[in-house]
């Protein structure tokens, strides 16, 4: 069987200020570089010879690989970085206090926005001071001014199959340090799972989850590293 660790990136500056993210580009705070670490030493411990790595060009994802391998001492592993494993892009909710969006515009709307499947929140709007039309980073794409759950796994599932799942199939242990969102709709592909029940699923940070699949890419096997922190585990296609 061929592993393929899931690892959700630390926690972030605007984790800590309980702020809508999406594409803009926060950093790793302290704890979240601790819990970088705390997922290498996991995988360094795994019956596995990672040989490939993956994330998405946000800065808190890139670090997280980096801490990662340090622990694991497997710095020299080639890494791919691409936009299409970006976090959901939340539109004109991205830089906005969770509690204060709630309070403006009620609870049950930002819980849809932010938990339904296919109903992306409001567009950001052109010119706002978190356009990122002018990165660099995204020079000659068609950066979304919006997104859900589906709309992030559409753009998920190509790159996985075109990039990821060609070494999986061929027997090379991989790992992908991602984004609560763009994970999260991995997971629903690999593991079936329903529309109504995806967005409940939650990957904590700190905790890779180790999938084993077969050549068929078919997961035969699922399970939090750190067992004392594990959530509810996708059950098995």
């Amino acid at each position: 069987m061929t592993k393929l660790a899931l690892i959700r990136h630390g926690q972030s500056a605007w984790n800590l200020e309980n702020r809508f993210t999406g594409w803009w580009d926060a950093d790793l705070t302290a704890q979240g570089e601790a819990e970088a670490r705390a997922s290498g030493k996991l995988l360094a411990e795994v019956d596995a010879d990672f040989r490939a790595g993956f994330t998405s060009v946000q800065t808190r994802a890139i670090r997280t690989m980096w801490l990662a391998l340090t622990e694991m001492q497997r710095v020299w592993l080639p890494i791919e970085k691409d936009w299409h494993l970006n976090e959901r892009h939340y539109g004109g909710l991205t830089g906005l206090d969770k509690a204060e969006t709630a309070a403006k515009h009620g609870e049950d709307q930002v819980h849809v926005w932010r938990r339904s499947y296919d109903i992306p929140p409001p567009p950001l709007e052109v010119g706002s001071t978190y356009d990122l039309s002018t990165d660099p980073r995204y020079r000659g794409i068609d950066i979304p001014n919006t997104e859900s759950l589906k709309m992030t796994l559409e753009r998920v599932l190509p790159y996985w199959q075109q990039h990821i799942a060609p070494g999986i199939i061929a027997g090379t242990d991989t790992m992908i340090a991602a984004h609560g969102n763009s994970l999260r709709a991995l997971v629903k592909h690999l593991f079936k799972v329903p529309d109504d029940t995806i967005t409940s699923l939650e990957i904590p940070t700190g905790n890779p989850l180790l999938i084993e699949l077969d050549p068929n890419l078919k997961p035969v096997s699922v399970r939090y590293l750190d067992a004392a922190r594990a959530q509810a585990l996708p059950d098995l296609p």
